[in-house]
């Protein structure tokens, strides 16, 4: 029979009421009183029932998390490392995906905001205005996106082009392509801006093929004006959109990376199994979701949210050389060029 509240009283000699305080709300009982109260527990076995425990805290023991597109493989590492942190915590994660809706995504946001302590948005695709209101009545902690005075970790989009480009201008490449993503991607537009400030550093020429859908097919798309462009180089949004660029220029039997370089952003699995296997720059996707846990529970915690409003975390990437990127070939020959 599993131990109750009753059992941990009597072998900490002390009321059940104040083994419920310490168990919920330990900054109000004595430290001896609470050690005392917490090793009975443990040595019963003691866990105390969460729906009980809200009532008395006024907290449900749960966190939302949102992003945009489970099916992207760059979520499912955030998704890990949120849950695994949440774990440690003894806190569940409710799952909610919005399908890329920027429409759809504040009101799902709203609605699950009623069901937990705070929010964890990663990659949010919401208006800063809408979301700094959704910050206004509850906990949010932004994963790549920043947000006035909301508390965010962000990867260095900037940095991490600066990398990218460095190395294609080591492998002589003067034209380069930018496969950018959606218009209103946050971290698109921080990408673009390292892109351009880094082109600028090294004397070479960034052209900018357009806005594409954030998935293989985007890539797709994107590849025959990637080759139009004459550039010697493509860098992509992220790595399905890089996967895409190399299925379709294997269709057109334009050899990666003898007539054309490429390097995504991200660092999934795919990217290792790609043919040929991918360059990109890896991010510390698992680290950011432990992270945002971390900051989102310490302003559930704090009764004084200035301490935690405004904060930021910023994880710098890693380039990851492998076989998509090479020598710069002659492109004014290319037969693949139009």
């Amino acid at each position: 029979m599993a131990a109750t509240i009753r059992d941990v009283a009597r072998l900490a000699g002390v009321s059940a009421s104040t083994v419920s305080r310490a168990l919920s709300m330990p900054g109000v009982v004595n430290a001896t009183t609470r050690a005392r109260v917490q090793a009975a527990a443990e040595q019963l076995g003691y866990a105390p029932n969460k729906a009980a425990r809200g009532l008395i805290t006024g907290r449900t023991g749960n966190i939302g998390l949102v992003v945009p597109d489970l099916a992207n493989p760059f979520f499912p590492s955030v998704v890990k490392g949120v849950q695994a942190r949440a774990r440690m915590h003894d806190v569940a994660v409710f799952l909610a995906d919005t399908d890329e809706d920027a429409a759809a995504e504040v009101g799902l946001v709203l609605a699950l905001a009623k069901q937990v302590d705070g929010l964890i948005l990663c990659s949010p695709r919401a208006d800063e205005d809408e979301l700094a209101a959704i910050a206004a009545d509850t906990n949010v902690v932004l994963v790549n996106r920043l947000v006035e005075g909301v508390p965010a970790v962000t990867f260095d989009n900037e940095g991490g082009m600066r990398q990218a480009i460095a190395h294609l201008v080591a492998l002589g490449h003067r034209k380069i392509a930018w496969v950018g993503g959606p218009k209103t991607s946050w971290s698109s537009a921080h990408r673009s801006i390292g892109l351009y400030a880094a082109a600028h550093d090294h004397g070479v020429k960034l052209v900018d093929v357009g806005h594409f859908a954030p998935t293989y097919e985007g890539g797709m798309a994107a590849a025959d004006q990637a080759v139009a462009s004459g550039a010697t180089a493509v860098v992509a949004y992220n790595d399905l959109v890089a996967i895409g660029l190399l299925a379709r220029l294997h269709a057109r039997g334009i050899t990666v990376p003898d007539d054309l370089s490429v390097v995504g952003i991200d660092d999934i699995a795919m990217s290792r199994m790609s043919r040929p296997a991918l360059t990109t720059v890896r991010l510390p996707k698992q680290r950011a979701g432990e992270i945002a846990v971390e900051l989102l529970l310490a302003m559930i915690d704090d009764p004084d949210p200035d301490t935690i409003i405004g904060t930021r975390g910023t994880l710098h990437g890693e380039l990851m050389v492998r076989d998509s990127t090479g020598l710069a070939a002659d492109r004014t020959s290319d037969p693949a060029r139009p």
